[in-house]
């Protein structure tokens, strides 16, 4: 049941200015690993928790050097429910970003998870760990940002409301600043319109207790 709640004139809000930062590609799809079918098939609404999450990979920038950032996303809520963070983009950042989610989550057998076809998420070792929890694996067509359109957003207001602003200096800096946004203020604070203006921390409680 999603919550019913007016947005609050004073509720707090990141700045969301955008300013143009380095690319680097996080999606390597140009690899022999077997792929799923598109099962989401961009629906990207769930009745109820733990049905479907969407998972993906992004980049921040800093003086050290590149901070890798992996996602999952209960698209019932839209809460974060795991994240991991490394300065390598390897399979270990995904499978622990997942392991969270499931630790925190115990998602029954049926739970689709969507990525894109990045070689990290066809890796054998996270096909594996899927398996071990019944979890059906979904990905999105071959260079189709829009087949995965829910973690695109997360990333974009992530790098607007906060990254934009800050010249990080150390990996550390980095992991704590984005720790405070998902944890602190994401998961917690952030409004959805989608949502009936509550937060994914609202939507959720009031499912557990209906």
């Amino acid at each position: 049941m999603r919550v019913q709640t007016r947005c609050p004139p004073d509720a707090k809000r990141w700045p969301e200015t955008k300013i143009i930062r380095k690319f680097k590609a996080t999606t390597i799809s140009n690899h022999n690993l077997s792929v799923a079918e598109n099962l989401l098939n961009r629906d990207f609404f769930s009745a109820e928790p733990n049905q479907a999450w969407v998972a993906d990979i992004t980049y921040i920038w800093t003086n050290e050097g590149w901070l890798y950032l992996a996602v999952v996303i209960d698209l019932f809520s839209r809460a974060v429910v795991g994240w991991s963070m490394s300065e390598g983009m390897t399979r270990s950042l995904v499978i622990d970003a997942f392991i969270l989610a499931a630790k925190r989550r115990n998602p029954p057998p049926g739970l689709i998870h969507h990525s894109d076809r990045g070689s990290q998420y066809a890796s054998a070792d996270f096909q594996r760990l899927l398996a071990k929890f019944g979890t059906v694996c979904s990905m999105s067509r071959k260079a189709n940002c829009w087949d995965n359109a829910v973690s695109e957003s997360f990333f974009a207001l992530l790098k607007r409301a906060l990254v934009f602003h800050n010249g990080y200096l150390t990996r550390a800096e980095a992991r704590q600043s984005i720790f405070n946004y998902i944890e602190r203020f994401y998961n917690r604070k952030r409004i959805h319109s989608s949502l009936g203006y509550g937060t994914p921390y609202e939507v959720d409680q009031q499912q557990l207790a209906a």
